[in-house]
């Protein structure tokens, strides 16, 4: 049977919940394969179809949104006016509540996120929206081959008119440091480590009336509703910027100058896959 393959048709940014490791940004990429019989054009799908439905229905589905299976400890989700509210413990006894519009989050019929589990349910879903002469959708999610270092982080972004809002939404990134132009594996290990599985804050979001020395609560209001995320702090990095990709290599080029200020600092931060922002100091 004939059948159709598009590489790295998209790349999924989102964050997921993972039981040890807390709130996980992730960046996967999408391949998809079609099975079917030829149609009138001698086709079993055309290829800018794929790129404009198959690829919406899967940014629909699951991109920027923070995924949350069913199998973790202490699991209570609720839905209302103020939007859907979820709450869990990781397996340190760590206490998290995220709330947001209903779109910000999804519940998953799973113990744990894997490429394996989100591509089945991807595959259920997307049949449904193929035509009859497709028989088999499959999806491979993949993240990106990374030689170095690399780190995953979430955010949100409150004055983005897009996705990018929802308060738990993140990137498996790459990064790059060059100190008087050399690249310095070191400090991007150090960076890789120090932002390891972590939340990346704004200041001006942390609800101090609701924070201690052990939990962190961001909150904020944007165009698709309200948006909150209590978590351990052992998990946050708090800075006073929005946590756009341009702010971030900006921040760490900006610490680097302090320990070398006699050294020109390049920071290439990534956001996700093959794109990111490069900050001076």
């Amino acid at each position: 049977m004939p059948a159709l393959f598009v590489k790295h048709l998209t790349v999924m940014d989102f964050s997921y919940v993972d039981a040890d490791r807390g709130i996980l940004g992730e960046s996967w990429i999408v391949d998809v394969v079609l099975h079917g019989n030829l149609d009138h054009q001698g086709m079993v799908f055309d290829f800018g179809h794929v790129k404009k439905q198959i690829k919406h229905a899967i940014d629909e589905l699951y991109d920027h949104r923070l995924l949350v299976p069913k199998g973790l400890k202490q699991l209570h989700s609720d839905i209302d006016d103020e939007g859907l509210s979820i709450s869990w413990q990781d397996n340190q006894g760590g206490e998290y509540k995220h709330l947001s519009p209903p779109s910000g989050a999804e519940l998953l019929p799973c113990n744990n996120i894997s490429p394996e589990n989100i591509s089945q349910l991807m595959e259920s879903k997307l049949k449904q929206l193929l035509p009859s002469n497709v028989t088999d959708i499959h999806i491979t999610l993949r993240p990106e081959e990374i030689e170095g270092a690399f780190y995953h982080y979430s955010h949100g972004l409150k004055k983005h008119d897009g996705n990018c809002q929802r308060i738990a939404h993140g990137h498996r990134s790459r990064i790059e440091i060059l100190i008087d132009g050399e690249r310095n594996s070191t400090l991007e290990t150090f960076w890789a480590q120090r932002w390891k599985d972590i939340y990346i804050g704004t200041e001006e979001d942390v609800c101090q009336e609701n924070t201690n020395s052990t939990q962190t609560k961001f909150s904020y209001i944007a165009p698709q509703g309200r948006f909150e995320l209590t978590l351990p702090s052992r998990c946050c990095y708090v800075i006073n910027t929005d946590s756009t990709v341009e702010y971030l290599a900006e921040h760490i080029a900006k610490y680097i100058k302090k320990q070398k200020p006699g050294c020109d600092i390049q920071v290439f931060a990534y956001e996700g896959v093959l794109k990111g922002s490069i900050g001076t100091a």
